[in-house]
Protein backbone atom coordinates (compact mmCIF):
# COMPACT_ATOMS: atom_id res chain seq x y z
CA UNK A 1 0.00 0.00 0.00
CA UNK A 2 1.34 3.68 -0.79
CA UNK A 3 0.44 6.62 1.17
CA UNK A 4 1.09 10.26 0.08
CA UNK A 5 2.23 13.44 2.05
CA UNK A 6 1.64 16.62 0.27
CA UNK A 7 3.34 20.24 0.81
CA UNK A 8 3.06 23.13 -1.62
CA UNK A 9 6.46 24.87 -2.33
CA UNK A 10 8.13 26.67 -4.99
CA UNK A 11 9.15 24.73 -7.85
CA UNK A 12 12.78 26.14 -7.49
CA UNK A 13 12.62 24.56 -4.27
CA UNK A 14 12.40 21.43 -4.64
CA UNK A 15 14.91 18.68 -4.24
CA UNK A 16 16.64 16.45 -7.33
CA UNK A 17 14.52 13.08 -7.50
CA UNK A 18 11.35 15.09 -6.10
CA UNK A 19 7.94 14.12 -7.89
CA UNK A 20 5.46 17.18 -7.45
CA UNK A 21 1.99 17.94 -9.11
CA UNK A 22 1.68 22.00 -10.50
CA UNK A 23 -0.64 23.56 -8.89
CA UNK A 24 -0.55 27.41 -9.59
CA UNK A 25 1.29 30.48 -11.20
CA UNK A 26 2.80 33.32 -8.73
CA UNK A 27 0.14 35.73 -8.77
CA UNK A 28 1.60 38.92 -7.43
CA UNK A 29 5.38 39.78 -8.70
CA UNK A 30 8.07 42.55 -9.10
CA UNK A 31 7.77 41.95 -12.39
CA UNK A 32 4.55 42.38 -13.15
CA UNK A 33 4.57 43.40 -16.61
CA UNK A 34 6.40 40.02 -17.69
CA UNK A 35 4.75 37.87 -15.26
CA UNK A 36 1.81 36.98 -17.64
CA UNK A 37 4.47 36.10 -20.84
CA UNK A 38 6.54 34.20 -18.21
CA UNK A 39 3.31 32.17 -17.44
CA UNK A 40 2.38 32.19 -21.30
CA UNK A 41 5.60 30.22 -22.44
CA UNK A 42 5.72 28.01 -19.23
CA UNK A 43 2.30 26.55 -20.31
CA UNK A 44 3.36 26.25 -23.74
CA UNK A 45 6.58 24.04 -22.83
CA UNK A 46 3.85 21.82 -20.57
CA UNK A 47 4.08 23.43 -17.33
CA UNK A 48 0.25 23.43 -16.55
CA UNK A 49 -1.92 22.56 -13.17
CA UNK A 50 -2.21 19.37 -12.65
CA UNK A 51 0.85 18.22 -14.62
CA UNK A 52 3.27 16.20 -12.58
CA UNK A 53 6.98 17.28 -12.47
CA UNK A 54 9.91 15.45 -11.01
CA UNK A 55 13.59 17.62 -11.09
CA UNK A 56 15.98 15.99 -12.46
CA UNK A 57 19.28 17.92 -12.65
CA UNK A 58 20.50 21.37 -11.28
CA UNK A 59 23.65 23.31 -12.18
CA UNK A 60 26.68 23.17 -10.62
CA UNK A 61 25.92 26.80 -9.19
CA UNK A 62 22.28 25.95 -9.24
CA UNK A 63 21.18 27.67 -12.43
CA UNK A 64 19.65 26.26 -14.37
CA UNK A 65 17.41 22.97 -13.57
CA UNK A 66 16.51 20.62 -15.13
CA UNK A 67 12.61 18.86 -14.95
CA UNK A 68 10.82 16.04 -16.36
CA UNK A 69 6.71 17.36 -17.51
CA UNK A 70 4.88 16.42 -19.99
CA UNK A 71 7.23 13.45 -21.03
CA UNK A 72 10.18 15.64 -22.20
CA UNK A 73 13.30 17.42 -19.79
CA UNK A 74 13.29 20.74 -19.86
CA UNK A 75 15.18 23.24 -18.32
CA UNK A 76 14.51 26.15 -16.74
CA UNK A 77 16.25 29.47 -14.86
CA UNK A 78 15.61 28.79 -11.26
CA UNK A 79 13.83 32.64 -11.46
CA UNK A 80 11.46 31.11 -13.75
CA UNK A 81 10.46 28.20 -11.68
CA UNK A 82 10.11 30.70 -8.54
CA UNK A 83 6.86 31.37 -10.55
CA UNK A 84 5.45 28.00 -10.27
CA UNK A 85 3.97 26.27 -7.30
CA UNK A 86 3.57 22.71 -6.21
CA UNK A 87 2.42 20.21 -4.38
CA UNK A 88 5.64 17.97 -3.55
CA UNK A 89 4.45 13.98 -3.60
CA UNK A 90 5.97 12.11 -0.75
CA UNK A 91 5.19 8.19 -1.84
CA UNK A 92 6.05 6.06 1.11
CA UNK A 93 5.79 2.22 0.82
CA UNK A 94 4.39 0.10 3.45
CA UNK A 95 5.34 -3.33 3.64
CA UNK A 96 3.37 -5.90 4.97
CA UNK A 97 5.00 -9.27 6.25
Amino acid sequence: MTSKNQSKIRLSELPVGHKAIIREFEESSAMALDRDDIHIKLMEMGCVPGETVTVVKIAPLGDPISIAVAGYNLSLRRSEAQFIWVEEVVEKIRISY
